[in-house]
C-alpha cells in the first residue's frame, strides 16, 4: 500500500522575513535620509534668497541716496562748515542728497543729510530732518542691513584714482579739492563674500 507523500508548505523560512525586514528598513532609512537633506538644502535656498532679497533692498536705497548726491555742504551743532561730501577714517561717508520727497507740503527743504552707519554688525541709514543742525539735532535711524562683516566706501575723482577719505587737494595746501566722479561700495557680506557696487554722481 502505498503512503501518501508529505506536502512541503510553500512560504518564507524565518531567514527570508529577517532578510526582507532589513532591506525594507534599510530602504526606509535612506529614504529618511533623502527627505531630509532636500528640506534642508531647501531651507539653504530659502535662507539664502531671503538673505539676498535683503541685501538687493538695501543697495537700491544706497544707490538712490548717492546718485542724488547735492553740492549743498551744511553746519553742524556746533556752527562749524561740513562739505557736501565726507568720507571718515571709518569708511562710512556722509552727504548732502536731494530728491526727498515731500508729499504732504511740509515747511522743509527737498534736501537731506544722510549718513551710513554701523552698530553691532549692522548697517544704519542716518538722516537728520533739518540740513543746519543746532544743539538738539538728532539723527534718525532707519535700519538697512543686518550682519554685514565689513563695509567702506571709497570716492573716485575725475582721475578714476580711489580715495578712502574725501574730500582730498589736487596737490598741496591750499590747493582746490578734486572733483568727486563716482562713489564705489565695497561690503562682505556672509554668505556671498566681496560686494561691490560704483555709482556714478553728479558733479559736487
Amino acid at each position: 500500500m502505498c503512503r501518501p507523500r508529505a506536502v512541503r508548505a510553500s512560504g518564507f523560512t524565518l531567514v527570508e522575513m529577517l532578510i526582507v525586514f532589513a532591506v525594507f528598513g534599510l530602504i526606509g532609512v535612506l529614504a529618511s535620509q533623502i527627505v531630509t537633506r532636500v528640506l534642508s538644502n531647501y531651507d539653504l535656498l530659502s535662507a539664502r534668497g531671503d538673505r539676498l532679497a535683503e541685501v538687493q533692498r538695501a543697495v537700491q536705497i544706497m544707490q538712490r541716496d548717492i546718485m542724488q548726491l547735492s553740492a549743498r555742504g551744511i553746519r553742524d551743532q556746533l556752527g562749524d562748515p561740513l562739505q557736501p561730501v565726507l568720507i571718515g577714517a571709518d569708511g562710512l561717508m556722509e552727504f548732502t542728497r536731494g530728491g526727498w520727497r515731500n508729499p504732504l507740503a511740509r515747511s522743509r527743504s527737498e534736501l537731506q543729510r544722510v549718513a551710513y552707519v554701523t552698530q553691532d554688525g549692522d548697517l544704519y541709514r542716518a538722516y537728520w530732518s533739518v540740513l543746519d543742525r543746532d544743539a538738539v539735532s538728532e539723527p534718525l535711524l532707519q535700519e538697512l542691513l543686518a550682519d554685514v562683516a565689513e563695509i567702506e566706501f571709497f570716492a573716485v575723482d575725475v582721475n578714476g584714482d580711489e580715495h578712502s577719505f574725501w574730500p582730498v587737494g589736487a596737490g598741496g595746501p591750499g590747493e582746490p579739492t578734486l572733483r568727486l566722479a563716482a562713489v564705489l561700495l565695497r561690503m562682505e557680506l556672509p554668505p556671498f563674500g566681496i560686494v561691490e557696487r560704483i555709482w556714478p554722481v553728479p558733479s559736487v
